[in-house]
């Protein structure tokens, strides 16, 4: 990974994601952007202020956003970039994808809470709109190593040669041993999924097939037994009506993990 974007809106689970980052791009050579969207106070916007005025509290939020960069340089020795951006969040960051040729999001992953199993967050939801990977890091996660990876997919729906040479490529960039894990209803026959799986032949891979129906289960089941240091799950489209009852398996995981969750767009 050439290109790390670290997506932070300074609260504490942001901090956390951004010094996971941190480590990352040092342990990959990678390049370091942090994105932050900047927005009015709500007393800004009704007070009406003179134009003048808000400039000058954007240039200020601008100053104390690029000293706080400044800071985290010095302390973990990294050079981090610093996009200060105003205006639709998700705009903004394909804006800065775009510019910075990023190939990896990492943003924090809140507690999980009922709100947020109902209207969603700003994770969830990046993770079904951005196309590039994205790493979502719960707030009490701190970076050591990753050792082991846990890619837990539906075999079933298939999964795309560019998901499997993704996985490929962080599994050696991080010398790391990689599990596959699938469940389904019924056992399917072990040579077709080996097959789907021939391009992670390169890498050193487990391949374990569970009969369940309670997939989400079985996925926390087999964190509990692997412990593995990041889960890697597909994110998969549904439709309009089915979206407003069915929740995607990749967003339920992305709430309530005491791991990081890569999530890989096929």
């Amino acid at each position: 990974m050439k290109t790390i974007i670290v997506s932070s809106d300074f609260s504490e689970e942001a901090k956390n994601a951004t010094l996971y980052a941190i480590q990352i791009a040092k342990k990959a050579g990678s390049k370091l952007v942090l994105f932050h969207l900047h927005i009015l106070s709500i007393h800004a916007v009704q007070a009406r202020l003179p134009y003048k005025n808000i400039l000058q509290s954007i240039d200020y939020a601008k100053t104390k956003t690029e000293n706080r960069v400044k800071k985290l340089s010095e302390t973990y020795d990294v050079e981090i970039i610093v996009d200060f951006a105003m205006g639709d969040y998700f705009k903004q960051l394909e804006r800065v994808i775009q510019e910075h040729h990023a190939d990896l999001i990492v943003m924090g992953m809140h507690t999980k809470t009922i709100e947020g199993d109902l209207l969603g967050s700003t994770t969830s939801e990046a993770i079904n709109k951005i196309e590039i990977p994205i790493l979502a890091v719960p707030l009490k996660t701190q970076y050591k190593s990753i050792d082991r990876i846990l890619f837990a997919c539906d075999l079933e729906k298939g999964i795309a040669q560019n998901i499997l040479k993704e996985i490929k490529k962080t599994t050696k960039k991080f010398n790391a041993e990689l599990r596959v894990f699938h469940v389904e209803n019924k056992i399917s026959e072990l040579k077709s999924n080996i097959e789907i799986l021939k391009p992670l032949e390169e890498v050193s891979y487990y391949y374990k097939n569970v009969q369940s129906e309670a997939v989400i289960d079985e996925i926390r089941n087999e964190m509990l037994e692997y412990k593995p240091d990041v889960l890697i799950m597909v994110p998969y489209e549904h439709g309009f009506w089915s979206s407003l009852i069915h929740k995607s398996k990749t967003r339920i995981m992305s709430s309530g993990l005491d791991i990081p969750l890569l999530s890989i767009h096929g």
